[in-house]
């Protein structure tokens, strides 16, 4: 498995992930392309047997100095495989600020032990967050010698 940037080239296997990975809450075809496209954004595939089977993407935030994960995915079959994990530190290298944050929905478990093995802290709930009104939370990593 490679953790490599991703492209526009990229869209038809994320619109892919995306499917499978979030059901309602998938991103539109507009924010695909953006996330895509949008200086700044650190975008990162992973590439197992010549797909992608993964996606990260994040943006700094320097004024407040912190960055955001957007989003997050990897294909099922590939779950529990370390991918998520690799695709999460590949982009806080890339981000290199002091702070990262995302949201997670709360009822993703295996996603929120994810985080919390590597490193992230929940500090905030944002109620309603999702197209079903389920709750995110927040959740962040400190870097102290960023």
């Amino acid at each position: 498995m490679d953790i490599l940037p991703a492209s526009l080239l990229d869209l038809g296997p994320l619109q892919r992930i995306e499917r499978v990975s979030f059901d309602a809450d998938r991103w539109p075809l507009l924010d695909l392309l953006a996330v895509l496209t949008f200086p700044d954004v650190i975008r990162l595939k992973a590439v197992a047997d010549g797909r992608m089977v993964g996606f990260i993407a994040g943006d700094r935030r320097e004024a407040r100095g912190l960055s955001w994960i957007a989003t997050v995915a990897v294909l099922p079959q590939f779950r529990r495989q370390g991918i998520g994990r690799a695709l999460l530190e590949a982009c806080e290298a890339g981000l290199a600020t002091p702070r990262v944050r995302l949201c997670v929905r709360i009822d993703n478990s295996s996603a929120i032990r994810l985080y919390e093995r590597a490193g992230y802290e929940r500090v905030d709930i944002w109620p309603r967050y999702y197209k079903d009104r389920a709750d995110a939370i927040v959740m962040e990593k400190s870097f102290a010698a960023r």
